[in-house]
């Protein structure tokens, strides 16, 4: 196991895209948290790096105010956020002129362990990279952490890695998912292989169906010109969702080694069954939500808001039927959702067991089969769906959730995944973190999906704002004889 704890040396953590969304509303709150509680090392400096003409002071300010509602009330400690503002340094560069890069190098004069957080464009990877290199800003102790989205498809992942394996080592590479951060999954290890109730069940025929659901409850909002290039499929199925079936399919590792749970990550990416053209048409669904209600208001349909394109068929919705082909999971389903406008935001993974092979209550109207209910968000829980009696007379059942709230299993404070996910860089702790031929692997079978849904030039299926999305994926669970969660 990877045993490292705080860098040996002082910590220089550079944020390019410094003043930008993702480091106004989830990083700069992640690391104050962590400078609230004591996880940052003591010589821990935060450099923004963006093309605004400040000083640190500047910064500072531009911080204390727009980060600062990000941050929860009952966590701002006037001594603390001063003493974290004062960790803040900034270096005017722009990514695309390499001699504005002499300014970062004298901002990063001293020796320090130096991790470099890329919240850009994936097209500045490359050139930020080769501009570090040249300005002897990497060294064996340096880390780099890729956000997502790695490319749009498996051509240009592999171009950008290539470009950042002329610069650092496979070991330096940090590619970061932020749902693997989350306590619920990293609890789903130990749910799995810590607990001799639930492997042995663990496979089919034991298991009848997997459910995956991302859902969001908001529109694209100000991402157009991103999302509309993206999509769905690419945006969350490729990363988020995908490894969550990791997770839930993957094989016990040898150990808690990184490559130890990454190597096994990878083997279920290899063993998905390719989809053809046929699989493609029959067993995934395309929606894009039109106008509706949501969050108890009237909302706009994908192409009335701001920046989409009037006949944008950039899929907001993705439904698919996967199968994991290995002994373990032959002939189970996995069913992957995600979509934007959707009732509630929620993120769950949903096991559902096999129903005896003989059941004297086989027949009652209310027999439901069991399932174990992993919530990721809003709320972090585990729930297992037993039937039980009623009480009173005869023998008519009813069924019953076996409850594990996470939040109270412990009064440790329980970290959010930016701050854990960011102490693991610190720390030098690859697990959560995806391989160059995991990320190659997930493309692998995502481009041929993207490239069916081309050929069939089939527009994206309309689905109100405010509903579970087009009526083709509860027909996708039931060809199976199934249902969505909600449906039940």
């Amino acid at each position: 196991m990877n045993t490292k704890t705080d860098p040996p040396l002082p910590l220089d953590l550079v944020i390019f895209g410094g003043a930008g969304d993702l480091a106004l509303r989830k990083l700069i709150p992640a690391l104050y948290m962590a400078h609230l509680h004591g996880r940052l090392p003591a010589e821990a400096r935060i450099v923004g790096v963006g093309r605004q003409p400040w000083t640190t002071a500047d910064y500072a300010a531009f911080v204390a105010e727009r980060a600062r509602p990000f941050i929860p009330d009952n966590a701002l400690d006037a001594a603390a956020w001063s003493g974290f503002l004062a960790r803040l340094d900034f270096a005017t560069v722009d990514a695309t002129r390499p001699e504005s890069f002499t300014a970062l190098r004298a901002c990063c004069a001293r020796t320090a362990v130096r991790v470099y957080y890329l919240a850009t464009a994936p097209g500045l990877f490359a050139p930020i990279c080769a501009e570090l290199s040249a300005q002897g800003l990497i060294n064996a102790d340096a880390r780099v952490v890729l956000e997502k989205p790695l490319g749009q498809d498996l051509e240009s992942a592999r171009a950008i890695n290539d470009e950042v394996a002329r610069h650092f080592a496979e070991r330096q590479i940090y590619r970061i998912d932020h749902y693997l951060g989350k306590e619920t999954v990293q609890n789903l290890m130990v749910l799995r292989f810590g607990n001799a109730i639930f492997e042995p069940l663990w496979r089919g025929p034991n298991i009848r169906s997997v459910q995956i659901t991302v859902a969001e409850s908001v529109g694209v909002g100000s991402r157009a010109g991103f999302y509309d290039q993206t999509g769905a499929l690419r945006d969350m199925v490729q990363n988020h969702l995908l490894q969550l079936m990791c997770i839930v399919a993957m094989e016990p590792p040898l150990s808690l080694d990184p490559d130890d749970v990454r190597d096994e990550k990878l083997k279920v990416l290899r063993s998905l069954q390719p989809l053809t053209q046929a699989d493609i048409l029959r067993d995934t669904v395309r929606g894009q939500y039109a106008a509706g209600h949501a969050e108890g208001q009237a909302a706009p349909g994908y192409r009335e808001e701001d920046g989409v394109p009037a006949e944008s068929q950039t899929e907001t919705f993705v439904a698919l039927k996967a199968h994991v082909r290995n002994p373990r999971w032959a002939h189970v389903p996995f069913f992957l959702r995600t979509g934007k406008r959707m009732p509630h935001r929620r993120s769950q993974i949903i096991i559902e067991f096999a129903q005896p092979p003989f059941s004297v209550f086989a027949e009652q109207p209310d027999a439901q089969p069991n399932r174990l209910v992993i919530t990721l968000q809003p709320e972090e829980s585990i729930q297992l769906q037993m039937m039980v009696k009623e009480p009173g007379s005869g023998m008519r059942m009813q069924r019953v959730d076996l409850g594990l709230d996470l939040q109270s299993t412990s009064r440790r404070r329980r970290a959010e995944a930016y701050e854990r996910l960011l102490m693991d860089v610190v720390h030098g702790r690859l697990t959560h973190f995806m391989r160059r031929d995991e990320l190659e692997a997930a493309w692998r079978w995502i481009d041929p999906i993207q490239r069916g849904w081309q050929a069939s030039n089939q527009p994206a299926r309309p689905y109100p704002a405010g509903s579970w999305g087009p009526a083709a994926s509860s027909a996708l669970m039931a060809r199976e004889g199934l249902a969505w969660f909600e449906e039940t």
